[in-house]
């Protein structure tokens, strides 16, 4: 399978708490919900495109439990985002869960990368990663995410978790898909390309 991230970020690059207000407070973090704002039918439309690819899904233990407490509860099996959410699999990386109820759901607790390698080489088109920034920065970090969905929305924060930090693999991309919703929302996607080169104007053309 393909892993594939999706997530929402500022134009400064942070990723936390997109939807609401308490969604995520760590680091004293108050300006959750963000990206209700710019919501529209182009992201939506674009989400249920994702959600149309995929077979598995890969959640770090926060994103989970906010997924938990929410999608459950959304039962129609119309919806392309809660019928696959619910149905589906789900891996949770997680040191601290000894179990997950969700349906379908199976904690990995051991050798993150080993793990979901693992899981790579099994069939099937899409292993989806939506949020989960910690998990995400560890899959960067060795090389394990195949392509990037960014939805860049237009607002600055100055503050909260960001998807890119200091410190991360350096990395060059392709850019295979982009499109901009009514709301102003920049929608890239991005592969992988390898290390970045580096050269100087005027000295090496």
């Amino acid at each position: 399978m393909k892993i594939t991230l999706t997530t929402f970020v500022t134009l400064d690059g942070v990723m936390q708490a997109p939807g609401g207000r308490e969604e995520d407070t760590s680091g004293g973090f108050e300006q959750g919900g963000w990206l209700v704002p710019f919501a529209d039918e182009g992201m939506g439309r674009f989400v249920d495109a994702v959600f149309g690819r995929v077979d598995a899904f890969l959640l770090g233990r926060r994103t989970y439990e906010i997924f938990a407490g929410y999608w459950p509860k959304v039962t129609d099996e119309n919806d392309p985002v809660a019928s696959r959410l619910n149905n589906l699999p789900k891996y949770v990386v997680s040191t601290t869960l000894d179990k997950a109820d969700w349906n379908n759901s199976t904690v990995i607790s051991g050798n993150v990368v080993q793990e979901v390698s693992r899981l790579k080489e099994q069939p099937g088109r899409e292993l989806q990663i939506h949020g989960s920034g910690k998990l995400a920065k560890t899959l960067m970090r060795h090389d394990l995410i195949d392509e990037y969905n960014l939805l860049v929305y237009p607002v600055v924060l100055g503050a909260g978790q960001r998807l890119f930090e200091e410190g991360g693999l350096p990395t060059s991309f392709e850019l295979t898909g982009s499109s901009t919703t009514e709301a102003g929302t920049a929608i890239h996607t991005y592969r992988p390309v390898g290390r970045p080169e580096y050269r100087t104007f005027g000295l090496d053309q």
